[in-house]
């Protein structure tokens, strides 16, 4: 099977492009099953379920988060009530929704998506190493077809989350930092992997928001309203190619789509 990650979408412009530009990847590239990290796509920080519905229908199948999914209040609700959104599986128990979810593709294939977050340079959490192996045992008496968001900051954390999970999932993705990284690989033991995936929205930018005022910022430190930028839209991401009976990744290949 093939499956289809999508980097931090960030607000309109990252749902301009999903809404115009998926459709028709997907039936090019044969792709099974869309996961998007959409934690961004309001505004360029939260998710309403109004976004969440319609990128649904523009063909993400599952959407993961990070810690920006909390901006929002009235996703809460929302976040308990669906099984195609999910947030961080290592926030307190009490936190509204769930960290991972089973959901099975057009061809019968059942697909174990689990989303985690870091602890370094971010808030306190519980442990996201010893939640997702838990996690991972639960889910593999469904299906050996699993994949991991880890939003997190920090390099070494999403690099040993690889290495931890190698083997026992089909692939570990990075999101939060909006910069795709060079370094996606096929494990020694068959998982995937990515540091991160990058951002499907305006490139001309600074990750995401208008360039002007985040110089500003830099050169006087004085507070500044960021505002989401609008140029050089992109989607950015990986495709994975899974044996369904293994759950083993068999090739893992960047994307860079531009509107």
């Amino acid at each position: 099977m093939r499956l289809l990650f999508l980097g931090d979408i960030v607000g309109s412009p990252g749902r301009e492009i999903i809404s115009r530009k998926l459709g028709t990847f997907r039936k090019e590239r044969q792709i099974d099953l869309v996961a998007a990290n959409g934690e961004n796509a309001a505004g360029g920080s939260g998710l309403t379920p109004r976004i969440c519905n319609s990128l649904i229908e523009s063909g993400v199948d599952i959407i993961t988060s990070g810690d920006h999914i909390w901006k929002k209040r009235e996703i809460y609700d929302y976040l308990d009530s669906t099984d195609r959104l999910i947030r961080p599986a290592n926030y307190p128990a009490g936190a509204p929704g769930k960290g991972y979810t089973v959901i099975k593709t057009a061809s019968g294939t059942l697909v174990g998506v689990i989303n985690v977050i870091g602890r370094v340079f971010m808030d306190a959490v519980d442990c996201s190493f010893t939640k997702v192996r838990d996690i991972v045992k639960e889910v593999r008496r469904r299906t050996p077809v699993i994949l991991v968001d880890i939003h997190a900051e920090a390099t070494s954390e999403k690099v040993a989350m690889g290495w931890f999970l190698d083997g026992k999932v089909s692939a570990v993705v990075g999101t939060h930092t909006h910069v795709q990284t060079a370094d996606e690989k096929i494990l020694p033991e068959g998982t995937a992997y990515i540091t991160d995936c990058g951002m499907t929205g305006p490139h001309l930018s600074v990750i995401g928001r208008s360039r002007g005022p985040i110089i500003e910022r830099f050169l006087t430190q004085l507070p500044t309203r960021f505002e989401v930028a609008s140029e050089g839209l992109e989607m950015h991401g990986v495709l994975i190619d899974i044996d369904e009976g293994t759950g083993k990744a068999l090739k893992i290949e960047r994307v860079q789509e531009k509107l």
